[in-house]
């Protein structure tokens, strides 16, 4: 084992298995490792105090308790505002303007990526680490210098997909540049989950099998109709269903319930199954039409990050995740400006959809992304 005291990394811990496995691996490998968890907003729950799933009672006394299990300092550090105006206010915003939002990329980016990684640094840490599922890599120009921009410094580091393809988290973490590259760490890259649930059940962590939580973190009842209503009444007044010629075909209950490629749900009759194309926040529409006029072959996105740190110079050929779980698709990206983009498919796809992230990748490398805008 390699001794490295003298390294410091603060580890992000939810509670859950991942961050505490990844914390024990780090403290195996010998560095000074501590523990902090972030204390996120969530929205009162009849008239009393919620918390956030991810920072609830019971996943902070967990965290603390694999802490003291792994003899690390363990802080708890409290971001409950920029969290609220960064990410929820972003969500309820995005839903308002007709967009589906991720707020998963805007706490990355604005939260794990900025205040956390911040703290870790006032705090004299040498890398902040998660329990993320992706890697990083040093490239150097031998190995392959990447063309498409010009006047790189090598070596680089650079975003990876994690081995285990199911839970490949690169996605969320596409807007990593070298300033954060060169001090992450993610311990679980080369791992699958269930080696990861095998790790902490041998070291005995009493997390080894807690469950995932894939719900919105911030909503106190998991009921995210019932959250807008609340918050983003604009985003669910009802309007005109309008089919793709023009003619009304009926109403819906808010453009925050509907998603492009949507079917069913929409409560209204005709010859053949009809899709959303669109939601018109202007005309506080929704714009469905036929299978056929549903996919797209172009995209233009905005707040786009490269992982070498700089703008696209010229255009480039990558293989481009409209979601999540998205299937990578044939692209060319080109520049439109420092941080925005048109992303030309060679085939159409079905389900682009603004406020999503779109990520650029070639093989296993993430190159970077941003959120779409529109489709074309």
């Amino acid at each position: 084992m390699t001794v490295r005291h003298e390294t410091t990394v603060v580890v992000a811990m939810s509670g859950g298995v991942d961050s505490s496995v990844a914390a024990a691996l780090l403290v195996e490998q010998g560095y000074h490792v501590i523990g902090v968890m972030m204390r996120l907003w969530a929205e009162l729950d009849r008239g009393e105090a919620s918390s956030n799933k991810c920072c609830s009672l019971e996943a902070v006394t967990d965290a603390r308790r694999v802490a003291a299990a792994l003899d690390i300092p363990f802080y708890l550090l409290n971001v409950e505002r920029p969290f609220k105006e960064n990410v929820v206010d972003s969500f309820i915003q995005g839903y308002s303007d007709g967009l589906t939002p991720n707020p998963c990329l805007a706490c990355n980016r604005t939260i794990r990526l900025g205040v956390l990684f911040d703290y870790a640094a006032a705090l004299g840490a040498d890398y902040l680490a998660t329990g993320h599922y992706a890697r990083i890599r040093q490239v150097n120009a031998a190995q392959g210098a990447l063309t498409a921009w010009d006047g790189l410094e090598y070596p680089l580091y650079q975003l990876c997909r994690g081995v285990d393809a199911t839970k490949d988290q690169s996605y969320v973490l596409h807007m990593a540049t070298q300033r954060e590259l060169a001090h992450l760490l993610f311990p679980l890259g080369e791992l699958t989950k269930p080696q990861v649930r095998e790790l902490a059940a041998a070291r005995g962590l009493t997390v080894a099998s807690k469950r995932e939580s894939q719900d919105l973190c911030f909503l106190a009842d998991n009921d995210y109709r019932r959250f807008l209503t609340d918050w983003a009444p604009a985003a669910v007044q009802s309007g005109p269903i309008i089919g793709a010629d023009g003619q009304v075909l009926g109403q819906h209950e808010g453009l925050a319930f509907y998603t492009i490629g949507q079917r069913k749900g929409l409560g209204i009759g005709a010859r053949e199954p009809l899709f959303v194309l669109r939601l018109d926040a202007a005309r506080n529409a929704v714009i469905v039409g036929p299978a056929a006029a549903l996919g797209q072959t172009e995209l233009t996105a905005s707040q786009v990050a490269w992982g070498v740190g700089q703008p696209l110079a010229a255009p480039i050929q990558v293989q481009a995740r409209i979601r999540y779980k998205a299937q990578a698709a044939p692209a060319t990206v080109v520049p439109l400006s420092s941080d925005r983009v048109r992303v030309l498919f060679e085939l159409p796809l079905r389900d682009i959809t603004p406020g999503q992230g779109v990520v650029f990748y070639e093989g296993d490398a993430c190159l970077g992304g941003g959120i779409i805008d529109r489709a074309v």
